[in-house]
């Protein structure tokens, strides 16, 4: 008994004096990212349109439910939540190895035995025994192991965050696409209108033996040609609703209107901020570190299968041939010891395994910096892009007002005998093309901001921060595995 008790305190202080887990400690990668963004306007500012809420820039009431509604009832969003409460759980699993483990055995049988220098006897014999395992930790694999579930845990909810913010801008974007297409189809509407005036004024024309039938035939394939748009772009429509409806988690029906495509303003002075940020606010670029961490980690449990397992067994309990004395008399049993297991021979297995582990880490050391040059250049073309659309805008603006102004004057003098039925025709053909085009730079200039939103990765944590019980945060610090002044948020812990 006193030798159990010395080899229990033996390895009880061998766990103590343990306190660095062998392998590689995490270093955040140095990735070098610019001064600016390009295409971002002079001066640099430290601010970014990230830091607001994502209904600050949305301001479409109507805009705004839909969103609600999207972050409410999506399912890619809460098969995201599941994936989460999975990785919680294999966090469980993982450091369950870290305690004792307890399992209990007990058999009964009854049968004729052998017995030396008399006769077979009939017995019975019951066995029942508690067992006890406890793998002492010394190398740290377990506590590696667990660095490396907690990362994954981490990466899921940085995937569960970019599901939130993909969801909010591809609602934004799908409903200004929407309101761009009933823009198009009032611009069609109103063509078809128009050529159909021109289509009567010229056969009536025609008939009072004024005009002639090539008039009236140019008239009516205008008026066709622009009629033929109209149910294609009714089908968009259908479509568009279609998709925004499966966003938001609901069977596809029609979808509410709120300000037109021109009403909807964003802020003129969008800031993108410093590049700098994103390794600290994108998503996918937190994921991506996070499998950083999670290989390192597993590098460190390759390294630890080289070493022994050390732990300690221990049994109670007893055989007897009457159940009642089981745990009585001489039939009760108990041990207790040090366990050491360790490899000699693997045919290189353990190697190849370790080769492999260190692979893996550079692997996610590239996708982290692919990752991070991506967001760089996601954000670089939403800031040009806002920039050129901003100029096209202009362009076609005045183009709109001066084909409007010149189908106005070309048909007064058509109706005075100054003009022929081509140059009213040539007026009307030249403003429909530029008022869709004019639509879709609207459309443009403003997706532009909606991606560069994303592309910021904005919004997310106050969306966390408004709604706390739907976005659950682990709940145990994480200084083991980022440090302090690498992490996004000193608070995040894990339960």
């Amino acid at each position: 008994m006193r030798l159990g008790i010395q080899v229990t305190s033996l390895l009880a202080a061998a766990a103590l004096v343990s306190g660095c887990a062998i392998g590689p400690n995490y270093e955040r990668p140095q990735v070098q990212t610019p001064e600016a963004f390009r295409g971002n306007p002079e001066p640099v500012d430290a601010t970014s349109i990230a830091e607001l809420a994502w209904w600050e820039i949305f301001r479409d009431p109507v805009l705004v439910r839909l969103i609600e509604t999207a972050l409410r009832d999506n399912l890619d969003l809460r098969i995201a939540a599941t994936r989460v409460e999975q990785a919680r759980n294999a966090v469980g699993v993982t450091r369950a190895d870290m305690g004792p483990q307890l399992g209990y055995q007990g058999s009964a049988e009854r049968g004729k035995y052998f017995a030396f220098g008399g006769d077979n006897a009939t017995s019975n014999v019951f066995f029942g025994a508690l067992q006890l395992a406890w793998e002492i930790d010394v190398w740290g694999r377990i506590r590696r192991a667990t660095e490396a579930s907690l990362a994954d845990l981490v990466a899921a909810e940085d995937v569960r965050a970019g599901i939130v913010l993909t969801l909010v801008t591809d609602v934004a974007q799908a409903y200004l696409e929407l309101r761009t297409l009933d823009l198009e189809l009032e611009i069609a509407q109103h063509t078809r209108e128009a050529f159909s005036e021109t289509y009567d004024l010229f056969e009536r024309q025609f008939r009072g033996g004024v005009g002639n039938r090539l008039e009236t035939a140019r008239a009516e394939a205008a008026m066709s040609s622009a009629a033929a748009v109209i149910p294609d772009l009714k089908r968009l429509i259908v479509a568009k609703e279609n998709q925004i409806s499966i966003l938001l988690g609901r069977p596809p029906g029609p979808i509410e209107r709120g300000e037109a495509l021109e009403d909807q303003i964003f802020s003129p002075d969008v800031p993108a901020g410093l590049p700098a940020a994103l390794l600290e606010r994108r998503p996918d670029i937190l994921a991506a570190e996070q499998s950083i961490v999670a290989s390192n980690a597993l590098v460190g449990v390759a390294v630890a299968s080289f070493l022994p397992r050390i732990g300690l067994t221990s049994l109670y309990g007893g055989q007897s041939a009457e159940l009642g004395d089981i745990l009585e008399g001489p039939g009760n049993v108990w041990s207790i010891g040090a366990a050491l297991s360790g490899p000699l021979f693997q045919s290189g297995q353990l190697y190849y395994n370790y080769k492999g582990s260190v692979a893996a880490l550079e692997e996610a050391k590239l996708a982290y910096e692919s990752t991070v040059l991506n967001a760089l250049a996601e954000v670089s073309n939403a800031l040009v892009a806002r920039q050129y659309f901003a100029e096209t805008e202009v362009e076609l603006q005045r183009q709109v007002t001066a084909l409007r102004g010149a189908v106005g004057f070309s048909r007064k003098r058509y109706d005075g005998g100054l003009a022929t039925y081509f140059e009213v025709l040539a007026a009307q053909q030249e403003l429909f093309p530029a008022e869709i085009a004019l639509a879709r730079t609207l459309l443009g200039q403003r997706v532009a901001v909606v991606q560069l939103y994303r592309a910021l990765g904005g919004g997310w944590r106050l969306e966390e921060e408004r709604y706390p019980e739907r976005y659950p945060r682990p709940r145990e610090a994480l200084d083991a595995i980022v440090p302090a002044e690498g992490r996004r948020d000193p608070t995040d812990t894990i339960p």
